[in-house]
């Protein structure tokens, strides 16, 4: 997890998933628009992820 991709989740948290796949987008944009924390923590917690 590179640094420029946790400042990424930070601003704008479905542009940070952009590479881990369409679904990943499509649930961090769900949940940013409900809030901007559930966003950003949807988008750290699969940044995160290894797989």
């Amino acid at each position: 997890m590179s640094f420029f991709r946790v400042l990424l989740a930070i601003l704008f948290p479905p542009l940070s998933v952009i590479g881990k796949g369409c679904g990943s987008i499509f649930i961090v944009f769900l949940l940013t628009l409900c809030g901007w924390v559930p966003g950003v923590i949807a988008a750290l917690i699969i940044l995160n992820n290894p797989n």
